[in-house]
C-alpha cells in the first residue's frame, strides 16, 4: 500500500492562489492513478482532478478547468495540485487518493490523505 501525507492548505483572499502537494511514501514503485478531491461542509465529496500515471491523462471538473492543474514529481513521489484565481465555492477539505486504476478511484477506493484545509473569503 502507500501513504499519502497532503499539505500547502490555508486560507486565501478570492483571486489568490496556493498549491498543494501530497507525499507518497511506501509502495511507490507501483503505477497508480491519482487524484485531488474536495468535500465542503454539507456537501458531497467530489473529485476535483485525476492524473493516470500509465497514459499521463489529466481530467478536471468543470468549475476547475483552466484554473487548477494536477501533476506530478516523479524523483519526489509527490503529487501537487495548483490552484489559481481561486473562489470562495473552492473552500473544503481537499483530499489525496490514489488506486490501481482510475475507475476504482472515481468509485471511491484506494488508498486516502487525511486531507488539508483550503479556504477562500
Amino acid at each position: 500500500h502507500v501513504q499519502l501525507v497532503e499539505s500547502g492548505g490555508g486560507s486565501v483572499q478570492a483571486g489568490g492562489s496556493l498549491k498543494l502537494s501530497c507525499a507518497v511514501s511506501g509502495r511507490t514503485d507501483r503505477p497508480y492513478c491519482m487524484a485531488w478531491f474536495r468535500q465542503a461542509p454539507g456537501k458531497e465529496r467530489e473529485m476535483v482532478a485525476i492524473h493516470s500515471a500509465s497514459a499521463d491523462n489529466t481530467d478536471y471538473a468543470d468549475s476547475v478547468k483552466g484554473r487548477f492543474t494536477i501533476s506530478r514529481d516523479i524523483s519526489n513521489n509527490t503529487l501537487i495540485l495548483q490552484m489559481n484565481s481561486l473562489k470562495p465555492e473552492d473552500t473544503g477539505m481537499y483530499y489525496c487518493a490514489a488506486a490501481g486504476s482510475c475507475s476504482s478511484l472515481k468509485g471511491g477506493q484506494g488508498r486516502w490523505g487525511q486531507g488539508t484545509q483550503v479556504t477562500v473569503s
